[in-house]
């Protein structure tokens, strides 16, 4: 930045001489400016908001999950054409981080009852695909793809979880880098009883089943979870979601068997949750207040921040995610409160400390995936209303 000051003698002539004075100072300010060095766009970082790069089905079908690669230059996604009469054109495909274009179709079906769901990237770049064999309108089972690694652009081998055909995952944590991952799951045959257990996705390995018996973390309170990977545990927060019902954090040690809570901070359901491993701090949205939650773990301890500018409840967050290596937290916001219209990302350094707000996005109203890149400080999300396309952002 230049500072250019100019100094103004005491005016005492005419009105004619004042007028020149002035004229002589304007041009000597333009060719001070004209004579400046070239600025170098990239002296400022990367540009703060949504990109121009779109990545779009290759068949025109609404998105079913997605993720990109933290390690790698390729991402994946899940789509689903509605033919109509219950039938659907399914396909998985991977694309360029940089470019969008799609870059393979790993496995495609045409006039079908079944799915493809994204779950994500675990581990050392490697993808995970749940296909769901459907016996009408119902799913009737269950199997899950890896693609080991994701720039092979194929499936490579089955995942096979402890789980039986009733069994449902609602939550796969995003732990890119390590080794080992966190499911939850529930029994969608008995009770609404969550329970969990470890994984390394690409060795097809488990850790022994952890049960939750604190309702307030049942399938029907749509509970959240992180993973803190350094202390193997999985991190829950929920509510029953009684507008001003109080949250809860549960730590679930997934090598010892062991769950224990402690209150939570903010008010109604929570949204999301991300935790960064290597500092133990985790970070939640909440509903009813419209605020951000950061918890040392450790000690159990939690502050409150509020989102900027956000009023009502419909400004709340939704997912949350981490970024590490900038010791970041993403904060999605379906309706901007900071922006002129649509969705923004709110991101916020792990003291609590607003950093700055990626406006003019398209979010859906429920939570979706908040794909980061920390390397290169980008990231990929949906766009609504079509929900056929997702697009870039840079931070």
């Amino acid at each position: 930045m230049f500072d250019v000051s100019l100094r103004f003698a005491k005016d005492t002539g005419s009105a004619t001489a004042r007028i020149a004075e002035r004229a002589g100072l304007i041009a000597a300010l333009f060719v001070f400016i004209f004579c400046l060095p070239p600025f170098k766009a990239q002296a400022q970082g990367p540009r703060v908001g949504p990109g121009n790069v779109f990545v779009h089905t290759k068949f025109g079908g609404f998105i079913l999950g997605y993720d990109i690669d933290q390690s790698g230059t390729e991402g994946i996604l899940s789509e689903s054409l509605t033919l109509g009469g219950g039938k659907y054109d399914v396909a998985v495909e991977t694309f360029d981080q940089k470019t969008g274009k799609i870059l393979s179709v790993v496995a495609q079906q045409k006039n079908s009852h079944n799915d493809y769901v994204t779950l994500g990237i675990e581990g050392q770049g490697v993808g995970l695909v749940e296909y769901e064999r459907a016996k009408g309108i119902f799913v009737g089972q269950r199997q899950y793809a890896m693609l080991n690694p994701l720039s092979g652009n194929k499936f490579t081998g089955r995942w096979t979880p402890p789980l039986t055909k009733d069994d449902i995952i609602i939550g796969l944590s995003a732990s890119q880098g390590s080794s080992n991952a966190a499911v939850m799951a529930f029994d969608n045959g008995g009770n609404f009883n969550s329970f969990l257990f470890s994984t390394n996705v690409g060795a097809n390995t488990f850790g022994s089943i952890v049960n939750v018996t604190d309702s307030v973390f049942d399938f029907n309170n749509s509970p959240v979870m992180a993973m803190d990977t350094a202390t193997n545990q999985a991190v829950l927060g929920s509510s029953f979601g009684c507008y001003g019902c109080s949250t809860e954090i549960g730590l679930v040690d997934l090598t010892q068997g062991t769950v224990t809570t402690f209150p939570g901070l903010g008010f109604g359901f929570v949204n999301g949750i991300a935790v960064d491993s290597n500092t133990g701090i985790a970070c939640t949205t909440t509903e009813d207040d419209f605020s951000v939650e950061f918890y040392d773990l450790a000690n159990q301890t939690g502050f409150i921040v509020p989102i900027p500018g956000a009023t009502n409840q419909a400004q709340s967050g939704a997912d949350v995610e981490v970024d590490p290596i900038n010791k970041l937290f993403f904060v999605g916001q379906p309706f901007t409160s900071t922006g002129f219209t649509g969705s923004s990302i709110q991101v916020f350094d792990e003291q609590g400390n607003f950093v700055e707000s990626i406006n003019g996005l398209k979010l859906p109203v429920s939570p979706v995936r908040i794909a980061l890149n920390p390397t290169h400080r980008m990231g990929y999300v949906l766009v609504t209303p079509d929900l056929t396309s997702l697009q870039s952002f840079t931070y």
